[in-house]
C-alpha cells in the first residue's frame, strides 16, 4: 500500500487551518519571506522503515513531516512574539494529539517517540529575504503499518 503523502499533508494543514490562528497555512516550505502575521507551513521531512513496528511479512514506515510557524521578529509588542508562537504551538500539538490517527490515514502520530524522536518544537530565528522571523519548528512523526511487503 503506497504512502498517501498528499492526504497526510492535507490532514495536517487542515488541523492548522481549523484552529483559526494563522493568517496563512502553506503546504510547502517557503523559499521567500511569507509576509507579516502568523504563518504555518507543512512539508515532508523523512520516510524510513520502522523496525519496532514491522514484522516478518511486512515493513511499517515512520514518516515525519515538518511544520514551521513564522512570525516577524519585530512584531509589536516584541515581548509578545514568543507568547503568540507558544500559544499557537500549544494549540497545534493539542490538535495533533486529538487527531491521533489523522482520520485513519496513519496508525498513530508518534507523539512520545516510541519509534524514534518525539514530537517537539524548538524556537529559533530565521532570516528570509530581508525579514527576521521568530520560528517554532515542529517535527511531526507518525507510524504507518504494513507499508512495504517483504520478499520471502
Amino acid at each position: 500500500m503506497p504512502i498517501d503523502i498528499e492526504g497526510i499533508r492535507s490532514r495536517l494543514t487542515s488541523h492548522a487551518q481549523d484552529l483559526g490562528v494563522f493568517g496563512q497555512v502553506l503546504d510547502h516550505e517557503p523559499v521567500s519571506a511569507p509576509g507579516s502575521g502568523l504563518t504555518y507551513a507543512v512539508w515532508l521531512g523523512e520516510i524510513a522503515p520502522s523496525p519496532q513496528n514491522s514484522g516478518l511479512a511486512s515493513t511499517s514506515a515512520r514518516v515525519t513531516f515538518n511544520g514551521r510557524l513564522y512570525l516577524p521578529a519585530d512584531t509589536e509588542p516584541m515581548g509578545d512574539v514568543d507568547l503568540q508562537l507558544g500559544a499557537a504551538v500549544d494549540q497545534l500539538i493539542g490538535a495533533y494529539s486529538g487527531g491521533f490517527t489523522l482520520g485513519g490515514s496513519v496508525r498513530n502520530l508518534d507523539l512520545l517517540g516510541a519509534g524514534g524522536e518525539a514530537l517537539r518544537a524548538p524556537f529559533r530565528y530565521l532570516q528570509l529575504d530581508s525579514t527576521t522571523y521568530r520560528t517554532a519548528h515542529l517535527n511531526i512523526p507518525m507510524i504507518l503499518s504494513n507499508v512495504w511487503a517483504q520478499a520471502s
